[in-house]
């Protein structure tokens, strides 16, 4: 029988290699973030507002160039992530940058075994619960690190997406889905035409209701949830750029939300 700890450690080895590819790859913009341009998306800064002089957690920071783009926004910042490559990049990073941050390499659910601080804010965005298996563990997590008055904020793509077919086209996969789901993968969401390698995944569904629920359930006052039609990046087959550079599904834009974000703070 699997265990979880083997679904982790496949999606480790996946995400160490895909790092090598990202750094190297036009989607981030490297030389341009490293000259000043800040990664994050228009929604994250708006819905961010200022957070100069916040102790801020972000979790599965992936190489960290949104948790040192918050730094640069005067953020005290702790970024975590399963992949040691993906941390031993951001690390360096940091050095050559001359940023303050630091950076722990572990699994989300470990990381109360190797950080006892709190924070003002806890952070999480794109692409990062559908690798957990447990959003209870995860809330919990995230209430355990927040001060008394502190928020967590996340902006996700939203859960309807993975319900359509390859061509995000029609729907073809159920929403409601129990247990991982494995993948066989030979490239990345970066440049799919690009180098190849071949790994093995595990990710879970989750609802929107499994999220907000998860939430309320450790004990987070729940501010606001936000949907949107578009998706500030073009990582879809028929997505099609509208005036303000978002990317809406043709064929389907209007009828499929493509992100929301939610805000919670801790009473």
């Amino acid at each position: 029988m699997i265990s979880e700890n083997d679904f982790f450690e496949w999606n480790r080895q996946g995400w160490n290699w895909r790092t090598e590819v990202h750094v190297a790859s036009r989607f981030y913009r490297m030389d341009a973030w490293k000259a000043g341009l800040n990664s994050l998306t228009d929604l994250e800064r708006a819905e961010l507002g200022d957070i100069r002089g916040c102790d801020l957690l972000h979790l599965q920071c992936h190489f960290g160039q949104d948790t040192l783009s918050m730094a640069r926004m005067g953020a005290r910042v702790t970024g975590v992530d399963l992949s040691d490559v993906a941390i031993a990049k951001a690390r360096a990073l940091t050095q050559e940058l001359k940023l303050d941050a630091r950076f722990l390499c572990c699994n989300v659910y470990d990381l109360p075994q190797y950080l006892p601080d709190a924070f003002d804010m806890v952070f999480a965005s794109f692409g990062v619960i559908g690798w957990l298996p447990d959003l209870e563990r995860w809330a919990n997590i995230i209430a355990q690190y927040l001060r008394p008055g502190g928020a967590f904020y996340m902006a996700e793509f939203h859960p309807m997406l993975w319900t359509l077919d390859d061509t995000f086209a029609q729907l073809r996969y159920p929403y409601f889905h129990d247990g991982p789901m494995e993948q066989h993968n030979t490239g990345t969401y970066t440049d799919y035409e690009g180098p190849t390698h071949h790994f093995r995944d595990f990710t879970w569904a989750h609802t929107l209701g499994d999220v907000i629920n998860s939430l309320i359930g450790a004990g987070l006052r729940i501010e606001y949830l936000r949907e949107f039609p578009s998706c500030p990046f073009n990582l879809f087959p028929n997505a099609v750029q509208d005036a303000q550079g978002q990317y809406r599904l043709a064929g389907l834009d209007g009828i499929v939300p493509m992100v929301f974000s939610v805000r919670a703070h801790k009473p």
